[in-house]
Formats: structure tokens, C-alpha cells, sequence
């Protein structure tokens, strides 16, 4: 009996020895999802590539537009020494002033009668239970679809057709008409989100409901309606397509009129008009970043996707 027994004792020692000896121990291994773990947080090296490249070619070419507009010289193509040339003779050249301020009244106009007709049609959109109302709001997404070019064909053919003469104001109503589109699709969303107790118990304390519409529904609209300001007067500014089917001959818009110099080759206050238009959208974007502050809000990217 006390044989066996230490005899099963020393078995039962001399294994453990054996196995917790270093020469015998197998390495330690990393596990699967620590590797996959690491693997995944390593920087997407061709990703980077990719969008390094594509900022480059997006953005180079504006920043040699900007750079040329300070150049001394005439030339394009070398650059010899800072200078304000090029935006003393833009201030000078009366045929681009004119242009410019026309597209300035072209972008106000269009942006205060989008604004105006858009909110209006938002409004009857939203609260319209009828067939009529979900067509006309499925129709409303047409003109953002439409190649811009048939949008600006169709409407010197309509012009034509009735036999108006193509100036200033067909620009204007042109714009207004392809702009109300905007308004009403950043709207919409705004309104449907609308508690509409609230404007029921401001007519239950004894508001019209004109008065309340104006007091409570249009003042919580307001963001919504300052980022579609914002976006009407950019894109108005800075369209061609349309204005160029529907303009006259003259005065014409910027735009146009930068397109029929550069016909006859490229001059340095182009590079100059280009400049001052990249800034004054750069001040539109930076407006519209700041305005939530006005309102209490701390994101900027809110107001322009009209929430």
C-alpha cells in the first residue's frame, strides 16, 4: 500500500516539473482579434493617397488663379512680383463693374422672390392632405434633377414664344423660378418637424391665424430661411447655364461676361474677378457657420442643412 502510494506521489510531482520548464514551453501568440484590432487601426496609407490627390486637383488650379492675381506681370505663366495691378485696373474697368453689380441685383432679387414663394409653397405643401399637394411636392424635385441646360433652353423658348425680349428681368424670373425649388425641399423637412399645438395654442389665446404664422411659425422657421438665403444668393451669383440663355446683350451677367473675355484669351483681371468671387463665397460659408450663434445653437453645419 505505501508503494503504490508514493509512487503515484512522485507522478503526480514530477509532472508539473516537467511542463514549467522553459525548453518546453510553447511561445505566446497574439490573439486573432488583437491582430485584426491592429490591423484595422493602422492609417488606410492608399486612402490618403487618394484624397491627397484629389484636393490637389480640385484646389491647385484655384490656388494658381489666386497667386497669378498678384502678379506684377502680365504673363500667366511666370510669376515675378507681388502687386495689386490686376485689382486696380478691375476697380477701373467699368464694363465689369456693371456686370458685377447687375448679378448683385440679379442675386438679390432672386433670392428675396424664391424666398418668398417657397416658404409660402413649403407651407401648403406640408399641410395640403390632398393628392394635389404629395404630386405638386414629387414635382417640386424635378428642377433639382434637370440638367441645367435644359432648364435654361426651356425658358429662352418660353421668353422667345411669348415674344419677350431678353434683358435683365428674364434673368431675374428665370433665377426666381429655378431657385424655388431649393427653398421649398430645405424648408419642408423644417415644417413637418413643426409641433402644430403650438400655433394651435396661439390661436387658442386669441391669434389669428395670420398672426400667428407671423409670431410663431415664421420666427421658428428663421434659421432655415437664412441658410436658404445663403445658398440662393451663392448659387445665383455664381450660375452660368441659365443666365446665358436668358440674358440680353447688355448689361450682362459676371459670370457671362467673364466667359465671352476669356473667349479671346485669358487676362490677368479675370484672375482678379476670380479671387474677389472665391473670397466673398468663403464670407457667405463663414456667415452662415456663425449665424447659429444668433440663435442659441452651437453647431454651424445645422443651419445649413436647414434643421
Amino acid at each position: 500500500m505505501s508503494t503504490r502510494s508514493n509512487t503515484g506521489n512522485t507522478s503526480n510531482t514530477s509532472t508539473p516539473s516537467t511542463t514549467s520548464h522553459p525548453s518546453t514551453t510553447p511561445a505566446l501568440r497574439t490573439p486573432k482579434w488583437r491582430r485584426r484590432r491592429s490591423s484595422a487601426e493602422r492609417r488606410p496609407r492608399f486612402a490618403i493617397a487618394v484624397t491627397a490627390v484629389f484636393f490637389a486637383l480640385l484646389y491647385l488650379p484655384v490656388g494658381v488663379v489666386v497667386l497669378f492675381s498678384f502678379n506684377s506681370q502680365k504673363s500667366l505663366t511666370v510669376f515675378e512680383d507681388f502687386s495689386l495691378r490686376w485689382y486696380t485696373a478691375f476697380l477701373h474697368d467699368d464694363v465689369i463693374l456693371d456686370s458685377l453689380g447687375m448679378s448683385l441685383r440679379v442675386s438679390l432679387v432672386a433670392m428675396a422672390g424664391s424666398l418668398v414663394l417657397g416658404v409660402a409653397l413649403a407651407l401648403g405643401l406640408v399641410r395640403s392632405r390632398s393628392r394635389l399637394g404629395s404630386f405638386a411636392g414629387l414635382v417640386m424635385l424635378v428642377p433639382l434633377i434637370t440638367p441645367e441646360i435644359v432648364t435654361g433652353v426651356a425658358a429662352m423658348l418660353l421668353f422667345k414664344g411669348l415674344g419677350v425680349t431678353l434683358s435683365t428681368t428674364t434673368v431675374m424670373l428665370a433665377e426666381i423660378t429655378f431657385s424655388i425649388s431649393y427653398v421649398t425641399v430645405i424648408l419642408r423637412s423644417r415644417i413637418a418637424a413643426l409641433n402644430p399645438e403650438v400655433e394651435e395654442a396661439a390661436m387658442d389665446l386669441g391669434a389669428t391665424r395670420r398672426q400667428a404664422l407671423r409670431l410663431v411659425t415664421l420666427p421658428a422657421l428663421l434659421p432655415s430661411i437664412l441658410a436658404s438665403a445663403v445658398l440662393i444668393f451663392a448659387l445665383v451669383l455664381d450660375d452660368f447655364v441659365l443666365a446665358y440663355f436668358t440674358t440680353g446683350v447688355d448689361p450682362q451677367p459676371l459670370s457671362v461676361r467673364i466667359y465671352s473675355a476669356i473667349r479671346f484669351g485669358v487676362q490677368p483681371t479675370i484672375n482678379a474677378v476670380g479671387t474677389l468671387m472665391l473670397a466673398g463665397s468663403v464670407g457667405l460659408i463663414v456667415l452662415a457657420l456663425a449665424m447659429p450663434r444668433l440663435f442659441g445653437r452651437r453647431g454651424g453645419l445645422d443651419l445649413l442643412s436647414g434643421k
